[in-house]
């Protein structure tokens, strides 16, 4: 099929645009000049630059810069690229000029086209949809007000869920000892409840974390337009915004005591990406440990074994691998990456304008998304599902040597260490060696080298 095509008009000239297409001009310069990678700026942050237009024209109606018929046509034209209509109007690729004009050009224009025919008038995008903003000051903003819904919507409900769940988890196995493992051997004994409750713990630091870090994200570059000054934008445009952007988002929202500096740098964007990078490491530990709890089922550790989701190899058959854990440790590794290029991007303020922002906003969406969905599934498909096998825990307690540590203020640490040498070299539980090479009552022994009664601690004398 032939392709249709139309003539459009920006202040470099004419060129075609498709008959169907919604944006015009300066967005397909962008799609020519930028084919990189075919990454599009991620949904969520297309939504958020309606959002900034709808507020800008409830804005500059109230301050009675705009026409209302022109202003109800822009917020109705918003909503609907919010409601998530049109969505294939904004290919623009991620690797784009560093301010992001091309993106925040493309939103303005699809507006103008679609509040055009609700008003039955010209609207333009530059005049009236992009009125007293600059694409300076809309994508630092965007980028901060997406991140910060993101966080509230997606990440932060899916690190309590998860939380929740290993303590849920944890407290149903208060009552199993396990070995515990330093170096990835043998060490003294914990319970299973221990164990996950330092889990829980890392997840609930993250998310203190992350709430820690936002009010640094409430702050607003909107007002500020070209250089930081607000030239061309009414002195209470800037205030008035931040306002009502926190009543729709029900987020506390604020303009920032310096635009210079929402303008020039990404610092507190960079700060969130760094709570992420340590979320990522945290969950890497979990999924590690999963994946060495249920390692076997025959030749490995074989203390869990987790749900099984689907067949694991293509060769051998029966064979169930912990795909949970391991799509967990490749989000972190993606995060971690992520965490990076953010970093390198953040260093990109030049002057009055940090010239990496569309880079910044895909990985910073990207990474709260992928943390959010793969945390409800760690929750959701390993943590709460995965099953003890008790009795290849007792078998490896009882012949622990290490047990023999609580005998140290008794009998010393050089005669507790020939005794574990001696039981691990007989393969014999350590109660009935340390029962022979010392003259402590079996009695005693017993409640001395009970794997539960060393969980709490302390001396026994």
């Amino acid at each position: 099929m032939i392709k249709q095509y139309r003539i459009e008009k920006d202040s470099m000239g004419e060129l075609q645009v498709p008959s169907d297409a919604l944006y015009a001009a300066q967005t397909q310069r962008a799609i020519d000049n930028f084919p990189v990678s075919g990454l599009a700026m991620p949904p969520a942050f297309i939504k958020t630059v309606a959002l900034i237009k709808q507020t800008a024209a409830k804005v500059n109606l109230g301050l009675g810069e705009m026409d209302k018929a022109v202003a109800d046509a822009i917020i109705s034209a918003a909503q609907s690229i919010r409601d998530g209509q049109h969505q294939d109007q904004f290919p623009i690729d991620v690797f784009q000029t560093g301010s992001g004009t091309s993106t925040n050009m493309n939103v303005n224009e699809v507006v103008a086209t679609l509040a055009s025919r609700i008003a039955g008038t010209a609207v333009s995008a530059n005049d009236h949809v992009n009125m007293g903003q600059s694409s300076n000051d809309v994508i630092p903003t965007a980028i901060h007000v997406s991140a910060a819904i993101e966080c509230h919507q997606a990440l932060l409900p899916a690190l309590q869920h998860l939380a929740e769940a290993i303590e849920t988890k944890a407290s149903s196995l208060d009552h199993v000892t396990k070995t515990g493992r330093t170096h990835l051997m043998d060490a003294m004994p914990i319970r299973f409840s221990q164990e996950l409750g330092a889990w829980a713990l890392q997840i609930r630091n993250g998310i203190d974390r992350i709430e820690s870090t936002l009010p640094r994200v409430y702050k607003l570059a909107q007002g500020g337009t070209a250089v930081g000054t607000g030239i061309n934008a009414h002195p209470e445009f800037a205030e008035r915004f931040a306002k009502l952007l926190a009543e729709e988002t029900k987020l506390p929202f604020q303009s920032n005591a310096s635009l210079f500096e929402s303008l020039s740098c990404q610092d507190a964007i960079v700060e969130l990406s760094s709570q992420l990078k340590v979320i990522a490491v945290s969950l890497t530990k979990i999924a590690n440990d999963l994946r060495w709890m249920n390692s076997g089922p025959l030749a490995g550790l074989g203390e869990i074994e987790l749900p099984a989701l689907q067949p694991g190899s293509s060769i051998m058959p029966g064979k169930v691998n912990p795909v949970i854990p391991e799509a967990v440790a490749m989000v972190a590794a993606q995060v971690i990456g992520n965490d990076t290029t953010i970093t390198i991007a953040g260093q990109s303020g030049s002057f009055q304008l940090n010239v990496m922002l569309p880079v910044i906003a895909y990985n910073i969406l990207q990474s709260i998304e992928l943390i959010a969905n793969v945390s409800t599934l760690l929750a959701d498909k390993a943590i709460s599902g995965f099953t003890v096998r008790e009795d290849n825990l007792q078998k490896a307690l009882a012949k622990n040597p290490i047990l023999v540590t609580a005998l140290n203020p008794i009998i010393g640490y050089a005669k507790a260490a020939e005794i574990a040498k001696a039981a691990y070299k007989q393969g014999r539980p350590i109660i009935d060696v340390a029962a022979e090479m010392t003259e402590i009552d079996r009695t005693e022994l017993e409640k001395l080298l009970e794997p539960g009664h060393l969980t709490q601690g302390g001396i026994g004398h």
